[in-house]
């Protein structure tokens, strides 16, 4: 399941913040690979079933005075891939759906950000990039919030939480198998926390 974080502040004034306290406007941050995971929900039979692979690398840079021009690359090791039932879960990795043996690592580049509404990405962001699975590498629009842990002041962006939702189509990837059990769509639900790098 994804990583559930109660009561985020949304990021407001701590971009702006940060901007004018001199500090560099691209900040590197590094994944907390425990408080991280992607799921992914299908249909299998007419039941909602969710899957999760854990993220194996992030490298993502956010820039506080430009956010449109922050960016994100993340990886997964699909063979770590679990879907609850021991069955499902070969049947994903197996060569008709994931083919994990031939094509182990899945990739998310980010190519582009549009924001929110008042230029945020915690109102409402979107992020273009291109996902690589199977080896096939085709564009995926994802919706997007970047918000701050609880309790933190409006200044401190030192810890950020980004989630990121979407969905897509497996065929178009050439995961075929299995098409009168599990449908086409796969909905994505991705939660990652990062911390800038000191």
């Amino acid at each position: 399941m994804p990583l559930m974080i109660s009561r985020r502040l949304l990021l407001s004034t701590g971009l702006a913040s940060l901007a004018t306290a001199g500090l560099a406007a691209t900040t590197p941050y590094d994944l907390l690979a425990e408080r991280s995971s992607v799921s992914f929900i299908f249909d299998l039979s007419g039941n909602s079933q969710t899957g999760t692979v854990p993220i194996k690398t992030a490298d993502i840079r956010v820039n506080t005075r430009n956010l449109a021009a922050s960016s994100a690359d993340v990886t997964t090791d699909i063979r770590q891939a679990k879907a609850g039932v021991l069955f499902v879960t070969q049947a994903l990795l197996s060569p008709s759906v994931l083919d994990a043996e031939t094509h182990p690592i899945v990739r998310y580049t980010s190519t582009r950000i549009i924001l929110g509404q008042a230029g945020r990405i915690s109102e409402g962001a979107e992020i273009d990039g291109n996902l690589t699975l199977r080896g096939v590498t085709r564009p995926l629009r994802l919706a997007a919030e970047l918000t701050r842990p609880a309790g933190t002041a409006a200044n401190d962006l030192s810890v950020l939480n980004i989630r990121l939702t979407g969905a897509l189509s497996r065929a178009a990837f050439g995961a075929n198998g299995y098409p009168k059990l599990v449908d086409d769509t796969v909905r994505l639900d991705i939660s990652a926390e990062i911390r800038a790098r000191s």
